[in-house]
Parts: structure tokens; C-alpha cells; sequence
């Protein structure tokens, strides 16, 4: 089993969920393309131009500039990693602002015959739905740092190996 690891990276577990998700991937796209081969390609060929040459620049440079933004603040007290607050409320919606952004700009032809709702709500909708992400996020940093800060105190106020009173 150790050679495994060794030569693999990981465990055997891993190996098999990776291969049963591309089993069924495959499957997947065995069946798209079998019903609308040309509709895929160009959906899965724009996709990855529309991620890798527009979407993955500007979200690492918004990162980039938070990390230089933030980063060069003096914090008194533990530290908590703090970046991953703000990265998973902002992937959370820019998603849904990706797969809801024909509603939620108004570019969607009439809508409520479906749903029974204008579509004048998606734009106030997706921003509190933003709004309750980061919300959620700042609270849960907020916990993470007070317990960061109880835990610094109280290994503040055990004496140091050595140094305690003697039985």
C-alpha cells in the first residue's frame, strides 16, 4: 500500500472517485454528442476560450489585488487565513451570476410564462443573495478569528516548560 501512495500520490479511494467521474463524464458526453455533436463542440470549445482567455485573467488579477491590498497590514494578535473568505462568496456569485446573467441584465426573452415572475427581481435577488454570502462569510471569519484569539491567549497564560511550580 505504501508503494502505491508513493507512486500514485494518493490513496486508492482517490483513484477510483477519479476514475468513476471520468467514467461518467464520458458517459455524458457520449450522450450529448450522440443528440447535438456540433452544439457541444462549439458550446465546450467557447466555453474553455470564454474561461481561459477572459475569465481566469480577471479573476486572478482581482485575487492578485486583494492579497497586495490587504496583505501589507499589521494585524496585533493570531493570525487567521483570511483570503478564502472572500474568494468563495465571490465564486458563489459570480456563478450565479454566470448562469443567471441573461435574467438577471434583463437579456432573456419574456420569462414569466414560466416561472410567473418579471424579470425586474433577478437583479435585486442575485445581489442578496451576494450580499447574504458575504454576510455568512464575514461572520464566519469573525469566528474563526475569535477563537484563534482565545486559543492565543490561553497559551498565553500557561507558564512556559520549565518554569511552573515543582510538586
Amino acid at each position: 500500500m505504501t508503494r502505491f501512495v508513493r507512486w500514485y500520490g494518493s490513496g486508492p479511494l482517490h483513484l477510483l472517485v477519479l476514475i468513476a467521474s471520468f467514467a461518467l463524464t464520458a458517459y455524458a458526453m457520449v450522450r450529448l454528442f450522440a443528440v447535438r455533436p456540433l452544439e457541444v463542440a462549439i458550446w465546450f470549445v467557447g466555453a474553455a476560450i470564454l474561461h481561459d482567455l477572459i475569465l481566469l485573467p480577471l479573476y486572478s488579477l482581482a485575487d492578485l489585488s486583494a492579497l497586495s491590498v490587504l496583505r501589507h497590514r499589521t494585524v496585533e494578535g493570531p493570525a487567521v487565513a483570511w483570503i478564502n473568505h472572500l474568494r468563495v462568496p465571490a465564486f458563489l456569485s459570480g456563478l450565479l451570476l454566470l448562469v443567471w446573467f441573461p435574467l438577471v441584465f434583463r437579456l432573456a426573452a419574456p420569462y414569466p410564462g414560466d416561472t410567473g415572475l418579471s424579470d425586474s427581481v433577478y437583479l435585486g435577488r442575485w445581489l442578496a443573495i451576494t450580499g447574504v454570502l458575504f454576510a455568512a462569510s464575514a461572520v464566519a471569519f469573525a469566528i474563526r478569528l475569535r477563537r484563534a484569539r482565545r486559543a492565543d491567549r490561553r497559551d498565553k497564560d500557561l507558564p512556559a516548560p520549565g518554569h511552573g511550580t515543582t510538586p
